[in-house]
């Protein structure tokens, strides 16, 4: 699986992109969500689980009941606004 980092997210967490494989056991964004938090402790798990974090699997806008695999790549990103 390939996550993506953006804006604050990335500045926070100090990551880009990284590769990783999943365990067995993670199907969901929350799963990741919560194995990555619990798997790298602070600042992760607070700044992945942030009430207005945006989550896009394969360049759509996920929920955090979205299947995820190994073969997708999940970006974290705060919420944006234009003009």
């Amino acid at each position: 699986m390939k996550l993506v980092y953006f804006a604050r997210i990335r500045e926070q967490l100090g990551c880009e992109e990284e590769q990783l494989a999943l365990p067995a056991d993670v199907t969901t964004v929350a799963e990741l969500v919560n194995w990555l938090g619990q798997q790298r402790g602070e600042p992760w798990k607070s700044v992945l689980t942030a009430p207005d974090l945006i989550c896009a699997c394969n360049q759509e806008v996920a929920g955090l009941q979205s299947k995820v695999s190994d073969d997708d790549e999940v970006a974290f990103f705060p919420p944006v606004t234009g003009g």
